[in-house]
């Protein structure tokens, strides 16, 4: 196989896993919509649906190192076939199943499937070190898709029939990605080098990592569905929360692609730490009042920083090196990802400005770490 057939046919796969990701993605994404403003009806309170929001990426903190070498032993067909499964029953279960202990193992599930679709979609996508940040860019749009249509369309339906019914049919969305998968290649995957070795001392892009985790992705996505409704008028707040938490999706697809292609350009290091810094910003601004002002800047911000994490890795670990790092930086992101929930159940109750100013602290005090370390690495 000549070079350019080969790298059309990495591209293909790329494609591929990001639409299979796309498709299973919706089911989590409105779980993080409709659980927080309609606790009672899953039969749980507040904090609980936050632990339960944080149970998925836990439980990958344990299981990626398990996964990745399912991945290595398996590829990427059989890994993708497998989650996109699990990723239905898993959304299957936030329809039928109530209280914390049925929708954990719900969620249980759901972090086992995602963590072999990440490891599958970053792995594709960072498969041709040349382009790896423009085919993270295009799958960043792919994937985003998916959870874009799902918020606005789930939103739509709860507000009508209430939210458990929005899960049936997006059990049914999951399924659709099981075509997808199966066309992915076949045999072995990437050889995973040292994937178990995660929780050694962080390295600066994995402590940036943690905290963008924390801020963007645990402690905002909660408090979005929480400020949105707050600043809604009465009757339309889950819409209003599901239009909000769409944005982000359409600003990934709108953004990763060219934020990728910049990114390959100008250096993808200097795009994240741009990036990461305008987000902390964008916490000031809540902080000072500007709520819909600063929402709106971390949605666009968060669409530009998506696809660049991994080939950040893959730059900074090159050859045998780059699946691992990938890997350890999803775990260090889990981690931050998985504790956010929590605090901001916690915390939104009790004082909301401190918890935004100190996740907008801690995202510009990580960002500055990670851009020291890349000026000494250049």
């Amino acid at each position: 196989m000549s070079g350019g057939t080969a790298r059309r046919e990495a591209a293909r796969a790329s494609r591929r896993a990001a639409i299979t990701l796309g498709l299973t993605l919706p089911g989590d994404t409105v779980l993080y919509l409709l659980l927080p403003l309609h606790a009672a009806a899953f039969g749980v309170t507040l904090p609980e649906a936050g632990v339960l929001l944080a149970v998925n990426r836990l439980v990958r903190i344990a299981g990626y190192g398990w996964v990745a070498r399912g991945y290595e032993r398996f590829g990427p067909r059989a890994a993708c076939v497998a989650a996109a499964l699990g990723a239905a029953a898993s959304t299957l279960g936030y329809a039928a199943l109530s209280g914390v202990a049925a929708l954990a193992a719900a969620r249980l599930l759901w972090g086992l499937s995602f963590a072999a679709l990440n490891i599958a979609t970053q792995t594709l996508a960072t498969a041709d070190a040349d382009y790896a940040a423009r085919w993270s860019g295009r799958a960043r749009a792919i994937i985003s898709a998916g959870p874009m249509f799902g918020l606005l369309g789930g939103a739509a339906v709860a507000e009508a029939v209430g939210p458990r019914a929005v899960f049936l049919g997006l059990a049914a969305v999951a399924l659709a990605g099981l075509p997808f998968a199966a066309r992915l290649p076949g045999g072995r995957g990437e050889r995973v080098r040292g994937a178990g070795r995660r929780f050694g001392l962080p390295s600066p892009l994995d402590t940036w990592s943690f905290i963008q985790g924390l801020a963007l992705d645990g402690v905002f996505v909660v408090g979005l569905s929480v400020l949105a409704a707050a600043a809604s008028p009465r009757g339309g707040a889950t819409f209003a929360a599901g239009a909000a938490l769409s944005l982000r999706y359409l600003s990934e697809i709108a953004l990763g692609p060219p934020s990728g292609l910049a990114a390959e350009r100008w250096g993808v290091g200097r795009a994240v730490v741009a990036a990461s810094l305008c987000s902390a910003a964008g916490y000031a601004a809540i902080c000072a009042g500007a709520v819909w002002a600063g929402i709106v800047a971390i949605v666009l911000l968060r669409g530009v920083l998506a696809p660049l994490p991994a080939p950040v890795a893959a730059m900074l670990y090159p050859g045998g090196e780059r699946v691992p790092a990938i890997a350890r930086l999803a775990t260090w992101r889990d981690l931050g990802a998985g504790i956010g929930p929590m605090l901001a159940g916690a915390v939104l109750p009790l004082a909301p400005a401190a918890l935004y100013a100190g996740a907008g602290l801690a995202l510009a005090a990580a960002t500055l770490y990670l851009a020291a370390s890349l000026r000494r690495r250049r």
